[in-house]
């Protein structure tokens, strides 16, 4: 892509900054325990193909460029560090072969994993690096997911097998609720959060000082075989306490946190405490701007709290699912301490202001940080910032409306954009004032007008072209990787035109997964009410081997399921519990599969698979 380099407003707003840039304690810390790196640390799939290519970070030396915020240049030089750590004598992690980071925990006879990364090639390459240097005869005993997102369980596959697991050799622990959050997730909502997952990692950007330089969590997420295995122990209770192959741990749960099922856990033999991703080194998301549920920053920060109550006294490092340790009584208590203060005061702040009676926008313009944690660079916005996180807390309490009936009933952005054109004296007139927001460092103002122009004449090519230049420079300016990714991503579709969607939705050991009534909701979601009206149809879907029957309905466009037993129905479609992701299959036509019997009237089927409709992946986002 043809970059444009980065204005004078941009240059000057990176050097007018008060950040402690001396303090290279994390460098330190990042540093600490190194025993070895992969060289090169490019990782291939079986047919050849890249699923990770860390050196393509091998940029990230000597000051920042202009064209990246000094800010996360810094952490991005953190996160691109990678290879095998000791954490403390027994516990060893291997960062910087994925988005997160990989552990082991080394018992009486063998080793315990702990969250195995995206992707299965990239878990079996940490574990080869880890046997590599610390004795190959070790074997896998257990495998612990601290939560629900894929980044933590989607390479089980690289460490272990579902026939060990299912032989007994080797045990899966998970919080309570983790398979049915880790499968929803990626399933209701999955295409649409994955095509804005696109933006917000870079995933189809270049890297470079001017692409993509991460994503504040991490670098970016591995893209290789995505998989499940269903825990073998849920976690149900905070002081549960497990023995695993010698070692002890004692859990604390964390639901609602940064994943609807999450769990800290504390080993006292190591005095070691892992935080799971509710303490790391950067503002975390409230509501991620890919999408997701609404987080609860209240929980979590009493969790928090819990959690320094509990372990703090004992612990001698935490240690957490992206990022490198924390060691020392002393810098464990400031650092739980002030990312508890972090989400208190987002949580608190914003209802005080919101009851005042400021709107969600208004307040995040407002918002400060009280200096202690504005100056610490763990609560520093590259993953979350302090401005979507407190709209995200005034939509958890107020929802989408602000009160203000004038915003109660806007147009679209495709009818109101063009009426703002027009108002403005035309789309050439647009652009000229564009223009000039453009020139004089408004570069917030020249987005929104050419947001307008977009919508009124997508193929403008000036305003195209100016539209791509300032969101640009937006992402040179942004702290924020999430942000920069975002701003990036829109001027490379306006400049090279929609580049899709990085990655698929589910995998198939994920989809294997779905109960037959979140099957039974993919299809409801798929439904299309309106060509769906009239249509007046019953099934029935029997397990034959579990003797269970579900009798599902379409009426006035709605997809309702109960579990009854058989009776007459349009048609009846018969299954083994085990090929139950064949209704999915079937659902978009295809009944050559083995494993389902269809009788009765098979038009009745074809009328309800003729309601339904596929998820677009590749929809436009910054154009109409």
């Amino acid at each position: 892509m043809d970059h444009k380099p980065p204005t004078a407003v941009i240059e000057s707003a990176h050097r007018d900054h008060d950040l402690p840039f001396h303090d290279t304690t994390d460098f330190d810390n990042a540093d600490r325990g190194f025993i070895a790196a992969l060289s090169p640390c490019v990782i291939t799939a079986a047919d050849g193909s890249v699923v990770w290519d860390n050196d393509s970070y091998a940029f990230l030396e000597g000051p920042a460029p202009t064209s990246v915020h000094p800010s996360l240049w810094r952490q991005s030089m953190l996160n691109a560090k990678q290879g095998l750590y000791e954490v403390v004598p027994g516990i060893y992690q291997v960062r910087g072969f994925d988005i997160s980071n990989i552990s082991f925990i080394e018992g009486d006879t063998g080793i315990i994993v702990i969250d195995p990364l995206v992707s299965t090639e990239v878990a079996a390459a940490a574990l080869d690096l880890y046997r590599t240097h610390r004795g190959g005869d070790r074997p896998v005993v257990a495998v612990i997911y601290t939560h629900s997102h894929v980044d933590h369980f989607g390479g089980v596959l690289g460490v272990t097998s579902q026939a060990d697991v299912d032989a007994g050799k080797v045990a899966v622990l998970a919080p309570e609720g983790f398979t049915a959050h880790a499968v929803q997730e990626n399933v209701y909502a999955g295409p649409a959060m994955l095509r804005r997952a696109t933006y917000m990692y870079g995933s189809k950007l270049e890297r470079g000082p001017q692409g993509q330089v991460g994503c504040g969590l991490g670098q970016a997420a591995s893209n290789g075989e995505v998989a499940i295995i269903v825990p073998t122990i849920d976690i149900r209770a905070t002081g549960e306490k497990h023995t695993i192959d010698g070692v002890e741990i004692e859990f604390q749960m964390a639901p609602g946190t940064e994943a609807p099922a999450e769990m800290h856990f504390y080993f006292p033999s190591f005095r070691a405490l892992c935080m799971a991703e509710n303490a790391t080194h950067n503002l975390h998301n409230l509501l991620t701007l890919r999408g997701a549920l609404v987080r609860d920053p209240h929980a979590w920060s009493g969790y928090l709290t819990e959690a320094i109550d509990r372990f703090g006294q004992h612990a001698d490092v935490v240690f957490a699912s992206h990022h490198w340790p924390t060691w020392g009584r002393d810098s464990i208590a400031e650092f739980l301490g002030l990312q508890r203060d972090l989400y208190a005061y987002l949580h608190d702040q914003t209802l005080r202001l919101l009851n005042q009676g400021h709107t969600g926008v208004e307040i995040a313009e407002m918002f400060q940080l009280p200096p202690a944690l504005d100056q610490a660079w763990h609560a520093r916005g590259y993953y979350g910032s302090v401005s979507h996180n407190v709209k995200a807390v005034y939509q958890r309490y107020m929802g989408w409306f602000d009160g203000n009936p004038g915003r109660l009933w806007p147009h679209p952005p495709e009818a109101l954009a063009p009426r703002y054109v027009e108002a403005m004296g035309g789309i050439d007139r647009v652009v000229e004032l564009a223009q000039s927001a453009f020139d004089s460092g408004d570069f917030r103002w020249a987005a929104t007008l050419l947001d307008h122009a977009m919508f009124t004449d997508s193929d403008h090519a000036v305003a195209r072209a100016l539209y791509a230049d300032t969101l640009e420079q937006l992402s040179y300016g942004a702290e924020n990787a999430t942000w920069r990714n975002f701003f990036m991503s829109g001027a490379t579709e306006l400049r090279e035109g929609n580049f899709g969607t990085a990655g698929q939705v589910t995998s198939s050991t994920m989809i294997s997964q779905l109960s037959p009534e979140q099957i039974f909701d993919s299809l409801a979601i798929a439904v299309n009410g309106p060509r769906s009206w009239d249509l007046d149809l019953a099934f029935d879907f029997s397990f034959e081997d579990s003797g269970a029957n579900y009798r599902l309905t379409l009426r006035n466009g709605v997809l309702v399921y109960r579990e009854l037993p058989p009776d007459f129905a349009s048609a009846s479609v018969t299954l083994k519990l085990a090929n139950k992701v064949r209704l999915l299959q079937a659902a978009f036509g295809d009944f050559s599969s083995p494993g389902l019997e269809l009788s009765g009237d098979e038009s009745a089927l074809q009328s309800l698979i003729g309601a339904l409709d596929r998820p677009k992946p590749d929809f436009d986002i910054v154009t109409p």
